[in-house]
């Protein structure tokens, strides 16, 4: 069993070493602008923040520089993501019909997209509209004054961008999977509560704990659920909707 699964190893192991020696690369490119990185990234809380506030802390005398080499390997993982979706599929290709390998270009092109689309959609709409919410939540209800450390700031925030990018997926993983015959549009109505079920408490994990985050990640999924059932449709409708 191992001799069988030597080759697919080797295989792996070739292509895991290629999308980290990318991560590695543009990890020490995107240190270089580290400053700059972390300045787009505190522009959604500082303009919420009240004036007095705006200067961000630091808790730990190491925190300074763990986070910008978090930013750094952030920022270099999602320029790495079209090189790493392209050996996801070069590891997978030797699996597939040669009309199927012909669709590298496209599933690396909308994974690229849609994960962009997720991290986009996350940090102009979502981002902007949960912090206000947790600030003005802090600062007007509970008069607190908000000293928001640097290091625990960047971690939240990586968190949100990669599990949005994550959810936006779903279209490209459910072309993939109909491609491959593994479901069709069927299957997907038929576990369409309980995938709205699963939508709502990934949303409640991934997101902060109010109910406006939740729902500007869940109603979205939906909406890219909805859309994943055409896509099942049209690449691989089931039986009886052929017959029909």
């Amino acid at each position: 069993m191992f001799e069988e699964l030597k080759p697919h190893l080797i295989e792996l192991r070739k292509r895991l070493f290629i999308s980290v020696m990318c991560i590695i690369i543009m990890f020490f490119a995107c240190f270089t602008f580290n400053e700059y990185i972390i300045d787009i990234l505190k522009a959604p809380v500082e303009a919420v923040l009240p004036e007095i506030s705006k200067q961000m802390t630091f808790i730990e005398l190491q925190e300074p520089l763990f986070t910008a080499m978090k930013v750094s390997f952030f920022t270099a993982f999602l320029i790495s993501l079209p090189v790493i979706f392209w050996q996801f599929w070069k590891f997978v290709a030797p699996g597939l019909y040669d009309n199927e390998k012909k669709l590298v270009i496209p599933f690396v092109s909308f994974a690229s997209i849609m994960f962009a689309l997720g991290a986009l959609f996350c940090y102009y709409i979502v981002i902007p509209l949960a912090f206000k919410f947790l600030v003005d939540f802090g600062v007007q209800t509970q008069d607190f004054k908000p000293l928001i450390s640097i290091g625990l700031y960047v971690g939240f925030f990586t968190k949100l961008i990669i599990a949005f990018g994550l959810a936006f997926e779903m279209p490209v993983i459910t072309f993939f999977f109909a491609k491959l015959g593994l479901i069709d549009d069927v299957f997907l109505k038929k576990h369409f509560k309980s995938s709205v079920l699963i939508i709502f408490i990934f949303a409640a994990m991934m997101t902060p704990p109010d109910i406006i985050s939740q729902f500007l990640m869940a109603i979205p999924l939906c909406g890219l659920y909805g859309i994943s059932i055409y896509i099942a449709k049209k690449v691989n409708p089931s039986t009886k909707d052929t017959n029909e």
